[in-house]
């Protein structure tokens, strides 16, 4: 069934895109670690809220609503992934994940070290110290409540203290959100969408 928007949503929506494509990038590269990755799930989300922008462009939060499709996208990602390494060898995927050796937390760059951290601690330390939403925000963007934000934020962040070695670490994860990965997401996004008013999906 195809989706008929009028050209008024057309510009809202592109408005849209060049206000937030860079956030969402961002994001999607400090929850999966990926540049790649979160070039493609950047414009994968975006794809998405244009085929239900009728439904995004009434929401209370649009961008929160955003931020919500990026975790979900970066979560089957990683799931994904996590299946497919443990086809491969589930001795070294066990290891991997019970890695707590203290010795090589000075030498562990802060991406890599959010990496390591289970999704729902590693999003909501994301979205609350490198995109500094709040509690609130956080909790709606990833559809769990202001409690297992508190709660998985503290955890989040006193394991990436332990791993980076350093108390500092709310300050790093903030700078890591300044920088996006070299991305081509507009450019995607465009070769996806076309004309954005004149196609039906």
């Amino acid at each position: 069934m195809g989706t008929v928007v009028d050209d008024a949503a057309s510009v809202e929506f592109h408005a849209f895109f060049e206000r937030h494509h860079a956030e969402l990038a961002r994001l999607a590269y400090l929850l999966t670690g990926e540049a790649d990755a979160a070039d493609d799930l950047a414009a994968d989300a975006l794809l998405a809220l244009w085929h239900r922008w009728d439904r995004v462009r009434a929401a209370d939060h649009p961008v929160a609503y955003a931020r919500g499709v990026v975790a979900n996208l970066a979560r089957t990602r990683i799931r994904g992934a996590v299946r497919e390494r443990r086809r491969i060898t589930l001795v070294w995927s066990q290891r991997e994940e019970r890695t707590e050796n203290p010795d090589v937390a000075g030498a562990v760059d802060v991406r890599e070290a959010l990496r390591r951290l289970p999704f729902r601690k590693r999003a909501c330390v994301v979205l609350r110290h490198a995109f500094d939403l709040s509690e609130k925000d956080t909790a709606q963007a990833l559809g769990v409540s202001v409690g297992t934000v508190k709660s998985q934020t503290s955890k989040g962040m006193a394991e990436l203290q332990r791993l980076l070695g350093t108390r500092d670490a709310p300050h790093r994860v903030r700078a890591v959100a300044g920088a996006p990965p070299r991305s081509n997401t507009a450019e995607g996004l465009g070769e996806r969408t076309g004309n954005a008013g004149g196609r039906d999906r």
